[in-house]
């Protein structure tokens, strides 16, 4: 069992560098797969999730060489459809994509379950409409997702809730649908954008990425033979952002889109954060020497405050002055981790969807265990923040999204050690 042990009460101070995003490595990867031919993939994050993706394609047939550590090429001239068992595909949420993948480029596939992240209901629902309005069947039974289509045309969709995994997985299997695909209250965050951009340097023909409406024209074939750099991940860098605040201490965020940081500079500002944005838009400072004020906050679908960032906001409005109201507005229930912070000392009452926080001076270390990834993020800053020693287990959710994070907050100063037992 491998454990984070953390000596707290650290402010954090020096640079960053943020990392290509997972949220749109996990879609790219598995879309890769309609190229029947080579790419190259740039600002790859070196994470657990990457390596279960590029698990699969080598399962489908296809060959990955890594360049560097963060620069891959894929050759999926030789993909077959294949089936892709639960025993993989429950150890991350994002593998349900390649159930687009092949249906789009096969016209069938067969893919366990999804697994990842457990904070609530997370219903694919909206995945199967979609699928269905191209003219796919599809079926699940004993743990595993059955799609097939003898022949699939473009049409309409209309999402009943703003959904990025379907909205992707809509986009990943109708690109070499013959027509045209309209996905209507798309979801619009970042890795939507990265995701449509990626494919239209591969050949394919999408429009709207980054609106309510995205219209795909069919392709006959994406052609690859071209090299695509990911996005910075915004929640990487948001986290960063929220430990340097919580910790009192002053961080510079490089290789960032600060557009994309918005929702959550304006509620650091709103606490009495310092933020400082460059010129040039890809480099944030943040710091902060007081205590924070009390906010409230409202989970929402890009461009709202985004929902893989309301545990770590839990921690800094824990050590806030007064108290504070932090709504989920995406998911059904997403505090389970704060169950764990009320072992540090923090006070929170959640009741449905609304977690009340009332700020405390200082957090006392004790041992702790992630509940998801982002909690697990959480965890880690309120161990830094906190008097005493911290243990945060569970620390295999982190892996699956940030890279080397111990290493990276002991570089800003923080008194952080892995430790296998």
């Amino acid at each position: 069992m491998n454990k984070f042990l953390i000596k707290g009460q650290t402010p954090l101070r020096g640079t960053v560098s943020v990392n290509g995003a997972k949220n749109a490595a996990v879609a790219i990867l598995p879309a890769a797969a309609l190229i029947n031919g080579k790419c190259r993939i740039e600002n790859l994050p070196n994470i657990s999730d990457i390596s279960r993706c590029c698990e699969i394609l080598e399962l489908l047939g296809a060959k990955i060489t890594f360049i560097t550590p963060h620069e891959i090429e894929i050759d999926c001239t030789n993909v077959e459809e294949k089936e892709i068992p639960v025993d993989i595909t429950r150890k991350f949420r994002a593998s349900y994509y390649f159930i687009g993948t092949l249906l789009g480029r096969f016209g069938r596939a067969s893919v366990g379950f999804p697994g990842g992240c457990n904070f609530g209901s997370r219903p694919i629902d909206q995945h199967i409409k979609g699928f269905e309005a191209l003219g796919a069947k599809v079926n699940c039974e004993s743990g595993m997702i059955y799609a097939n289509s003898e022949e699939m045309t473009g049409n309409s969709v209309y999402l009943d809730v703003v959904s990025v995994g379907a909205t992707i997985n809509i986009m990943i299997a109708a690109v070499l649908v013959p027509g045209i695909t309209t996905i209507e209250n798309a979801a619009k965050e970042p890795h939507i954008v990265d995701l449509a951009n990626f494919l239209n340097t591969m050949g394919a023909n999408i429009k709207g990425a980054g609106t309510d409406v995205i219209k795909i024209t069919g392709v006959t074939e994406l052609r690859g033979n071209a090299t695509y750099s990911i996005v910075p991940d915004q929640i990487e860098a948001g986290t960063f952002m929220i430990a340097a605040a919580a910790s009192k201490g002053d961080i510079v965020i490089t290789n960032c889109i600060t557009k994309h940081l918005d929702p959550i500079s304006a509620k650091l500002i709103e606490m009495g954060i310092n933020v400082e944005e460059s010129e040039d838009g890809d480099k944030i400072r943040v710091y902060a020497d007081n205590r924070p004020s009390k906010a409230n906050i409202k989970t929402l679908p890009y461009p709202g405050f985004p929902t893989d960032m309301q545990p770590q906001m839990a921690v800094l409005l824990s050590l806030a002055n007064g108290t504070s109201y932090l709504t989920e507005g995406v998911y059904d229930s997403r505090f389970q981790y704060t169950e764990e912070l009320k072992k540090l000392g923090a006070i929170i009452r959640v009741e449905g969807k609304t977690a009340c926080i009332e700020g405390v001076e200082s957090l006392s270390g004790c041992p702790v265990t992630a509940t998801d990834l982002r909690a697990g993020a959480a965890l880690i800053i309120a161990g830094i923040c906190a008097e005493g020693e911290t243990e945060v287990y569970g620390i295999e959710h982190v892996d699956r999204g940030y890279e080397r994070i111990a290493e990276r907050f002991k570089e800003l100063g923080a008194d952080i050690t892995r430790i296998s037992e």
